[in-house]
């Protein structure tokens, strides 16, 4: 296991993040927490673990994307022997026997850049949200587009696609994963237990949180790359069209008819779930609009 290090990220996690510490500590050593502006005692946990702790500069704007990166940047400098980097995220623990088989998988095929599993919830049963969440992360197996945040990643072709790209709110998986493949480097998804997470979504709110960043991370997706790319432009347009007051309100009770019980729950979630997805994209794009505004401005400001 010397050839691979992890790196746990994390703000405020509470006693969720010593569970993934102990999971990984568990089954490698090299290992760094890098924390984003807690004040729980994040830090002190790790450090009592004995991990090696980055915490990033709360000058700039923290994401998981930044974290991810600071961790990388941390392990490889301090161990320049590894080969692969696991990225796990610090609500999250690592189930037993995973790492074995992700480096079973990545290492019989020299073409693949990354390998995931199968994250599961650890209470699906404690709220909708939760249940929902638990749905999501069962994707299908096999070569994939992209990963999610919990996944083992060859070193070359990560340093040679440059990273996270720091500055995403959210969607950074798929923004590296789609650099990653163009570089004609594979992602694979085993069909493997990898991780438990625990989403604690219990409110509403957070779930409509968790939808609207989800939004406004596609739209970004697409203003980067989605003129090229025929998924990430349906699911802008579905969104929006979804979002519309006649589809929201009628789909759901079309699809109880359809899936009865057991699938009228999700059914009506998922359709629910377009309108904080427009939003964020709204959002965003009202954003980019502002900034093009406030540019324009600063040029005339000085051309006078």
């Amino acid at each position: 296991m010397n050839t691979v290090g992890f790196v746990i990220i994390g703000r405020n996690e509470g006693a969720r993040l010593t569970l993934a510490i102990d999971s990984v500590l568990r089954q490698v050593s090299r290992a760094v927490y890098v924390d984003s502006g807690s004040a729980d005692g994040s830090v002190s946990v790790a450090e009592g673990r004995g991990l090696a702790v980055v915490e990033l500069d709360p000058a700039r704007p923290f994401t998981a994307a930044r974290a991810r990166n600071a961790g990388f940047a941390w392990l490889t400098a301090n161990h320049p022997d590894l080969e692969f980097i696991h990225f796990i995220d610090g609500d999250c623990e690592l189930v037993p026997g995973w790492l074995e088989r992700a480096l079973a998988a990545i290492r019989s095929d020299d073409r693949l850049a990354a390998v995931c599993g199968r994250r599961r919830e650890r209470y699906p049963g404690a709220s909708p949200y939760n249940r929902l969440c638990d749905r999501e992360w069962n994707t299908p197996t096999g070569l994939r587009d992209t990963c999610g945040g919990d996944a083992l990643f060859r070193i070359a072709p990560f340093r040679s696609a440059g990273g996270f790209r720091e500055d995403l709110i959210a969607g950074e998986e798929p923004d590296l994963c789609h650099r990653i493949r163009r570089q004609d480097w594979q992602i694979l998804r085993v069909d493997a237990e990898m991780t438990i997470h625990d989403a604690a979504m219990t409110r509403f709110s957070q779930w409509w949180q968790r939808n609207r960043r989800s939004g406004y991370a596609t739209a970004e997706a697409f203003a980067l790359r989605g003129q090229g790319d025929a998924r990430l432009r349906r699911e802008v347009t579905s969104n929006v069209l979804w979002a519309l007051p006649p589809m929201w309100l009628l789909w759901p009770l079309l699809w109880s008819r359809i899936f009865m019980r057991s699938g009228a729950l999700a059914a009506s979630f998922l359709t629910l779930g377009k309108l904080p997805h427009c939003q964020g994209q709204m959002q965003y794009w009202w954003s980019r609009y502002r900034s093009r505004i406030t540019r324009c401005e600063s040029r005339l400001i000085e051309y006078k």
